[in-house]
């Protein structure tokens, strides 16, 4: 193959899943407010252990549920943080384009206040 067709469909490849990734994450609820978010991960959280399970027994592993690290006690809204900063980088990113034209104008101040 051609290096440059390669390179081509390693990229449709990874924008692809990277596609994919934000369909499911959305689709999931991961996106949306708080509360969704929260219910996502009980939802998580719920569905884990017995797939973990179902697949060791596939495998042929033995896990018992002792061996199985306990899941981490968490004193602040993981999903509620989350959500703050997809809402930030999404909001800072809506204001990005009037953004750099304000500072496009400020800065063609610049340049002629230095040529005057």
């Amino acid at each position: 193959l051609n290096c440059c067709a390669f390179n081509s469909f390693r990229f449709l490849v990874k924008g692809g899943l990277a596609g994919a990734a934000v369909y499911v994450a959305y689709d999931q609820g991961l996106l949306g407010s708080g509360i969704e978010g929260a219910e996502a991960l009980k939802k998580a959280q719920e569905t884990l252990p017995p797939a973990i399970q179902e697949w060791t027994d596939y495998l042929g592993w033995e896990v018992r549920a002792a061996q199985l690290p306990p899941t981490p006690k968490i004193d602040f809204s993981l999903s509620a943080s989350w959500n703050k900063g997809v809402h930030t980088v999404m909001s800072a990113l809506s204001a990005a384009p009037s953004r750099a034209c304000e500072y496009s104008v400020e800065g063609w101040k610049y340049v002629k206040d230095l040529v005057k």
